[in-house]
């Protein structure tokens, strides 16, 4: 419709030109009949076209509301439709405005403002809030905004688990302004976490971490966001804290470890015994039995590995050794870590597409970078910043980049024979937020005074951190995965 600004000087326009018409006519008469008519077809004209805009308006304004514009990839789209809420049949109104969809393995972070609760779907409206707007956007392409008044979902005296080489606050961390931002995507809200509602999500589920002590260190986080809705037990099966188990009986939950930094088949060959430099053989091809002995009973697995490819290997296939990395060894090729990085992920994945009795959800939570500043980790490299960086700070590259996109391209694979199999791969994509976050990291007060700090730790992250926001991402992503419906989760 056109606003009044539009419409003012064709009323200007229009009025002038009746006027002149009521006095001057081709005859020359002036009579009183002859006035009337004269002065009723200009009025009928224009009474017809300032309505007719208003008429196609309305009737064409839900199919303008239709049209998407989308991407075949996995990059963000935005959608503003009119039809019903994917939460709810026709016939049922909706009272929950949060949806989370999925393109793909993309996450899409869904708003929308569907018939309000005060009106049946039944029933015609002229309010053009009934209508339901959605808007979607990918909940891991944002920025750290300032969020000066919130406070963190717990702290270092919480019951619950904190590694103290991650207990920052504890042992003796000066700042907390590394407390003080937020995750904001770029095109919606993130909601924050709700440990009632992941809890009713999860419900007789189990939930296993797959990897090294970085997944270690979100199971850790998850087990305290939850701190304020349960308290759960332990009941490992070992002593062995890198395969801890917790369970929330109230709702038969179970949080699981499963240590296994390189996801295959390692063994130590170094006659000196193991070190940060010792050489050690991978066995790219087969899976290691310290996981996929107990993950066929597992309902969400979330894999990641990342920094321990970086050590010196010798890397076998079917038995035999197609190369090195770092091995310094003559006539072994020379062959990348990125080689190492990508066969283990490709087995990983391959390994749970063929266990015969898995049948679980699988995520992939993308590579987490470290943040050593003048130098490497072992030669005076530290990470004392006490805020994030911004986009035109820091990019995403180099050599994180690269282990990202191999892990992701191997994903994509899993996916598509995934979905052959009835077996669904997804993306818990956490490496853009935290490549601007080299604030989070314990530094030297991710332990007691009483061990050795000369070796800042860049690596890990502090709780309570930026490593939590990762847990709000997995509830919004299994808040899609169940439809959007609490307790759908199949």
């Amino acid at each position: 419709m056109l606003s009044q600004s539009e419409v003012a000087p064709f009323l200007l326009f229009s009025t002038s030109q009746m006027k002149h018409s009521a006095t001057e006519f081709p005859s020359g008469k002036n009579t009183p009949l002859n006035s009337i008519k004269k002065c009723v077809i200009p009025i009928m004209t224009l009474i017809l076209i300032t309505s007719i805009p208003t008429y196609l308006h309305k009737n064409s304004y839900s199919s303008l509301l239709s049209l998407e514009v989308r991407d075949n990839g996995t990059s963000p789209f935005y959608q503003e439709s009119n039809a019903f809420s994917p939460l709810q049949s026709p016939g049922e109104t909706s009272n929950d405005s949060l949806e989370v969809r999925d393109n793909g393995t993309s996450p899409f972070y869904q708003e929308s403002n569907a018939f309000s609760s005060l009106q049946s779907p039944g029933e015609a409206s002229n309010d053009s809030k009934s209508i339901s707007l959605e808007h979607k956007c990918n909940i891991f392409s944002g920025n750290w905004v300032p969020y000066p008044d919130g406070l963190p979902y717990y702290t270092n005296e919480t019951q619950c688990s904190i590694d103290d080489r991650q207990n920052c606050l504890k042992f003796g961390r000066p700042d907390t302004e590394f407390l003080k931002w937020r995750w904001q995507p770029d095109e919606c809200d993130l909601p924050m976490f709700d440990g009632v509602q992941f809890l009713e999500l999860v419900r007789g589920k189990t939930l296993a971490f797959l990897g090294d002590s970085v997944g270690r260190n979100q199971m850790q986080s998850l087990v305290c966001v939850l701190a304020s809705a349960a308290t759960p037990i332990d009941v490992s099966y070992v002593s062995d804290t890198r395969f801890r188990r917790w369970l929330y009986n109230d709702y038969n939950f179970t949080i699981a470890a499963l240590w296994s930094p390189l996801l295959v088949k390692t063994r130590e060959t170094d006659p000196n015994g193991f070190s940060q430099d010792s050489l050690m053989s991978l066995y790219l091809d087969e899976a290691d039995e310290a996981w996929t002995a107990q993950v066929e009973k597992v309902d969400i697995v979330i894999i990641s590995a990342g920094h321990w490819f970086l050590r010196p290997f010798m890397y076998y296939e079917n038995g035999t050794v197609v190369g090195c990395y770092r091995c310094q060894k003559e006539n072994v090729t020379d062959l990348t870590f990125y080689y190492g990085y990508k066969m283990a992920f490709r087995t990983a994945f391959r390994a749970l597409l063929n266990l015969q009795n898995f049948t679980g959800l699988t995520f992939l939570r993308t590579f987490s970078p470290s943040h050593y500043e003048n130098g490497d980790w072992n030669k005076g490299g530290n990470c004392v910043r006490t805020r994030p960086f911004t986009k035109q700070e820091m990019k995403f590259d180099g050599y994180s980049l690269e282990l990202y996109k191999t892990q992701v391209e191997e994903l994509r694979a899993a996916e598509k024979e995934g979905k052959k199999r009835g077996l669904r791969f997804r993306i818990l994509d956490t490496s853009e937020a935290m490549v601007l976050r080299p604030d989070g990291h314990p530094s030297q007060y991710g332990h007691s005074p009483q061990e050795n700090k000369t070796i800042p730790d860049c690596v890990h992250w502090c709780m309570p951190g930026p490593v939590d926001t990762w847990n709000e991402f997995l509830l919004q992503m299994l808040k899609m995965e169940s439809g959007g419906s609490i307790g759908n989760l199949q």
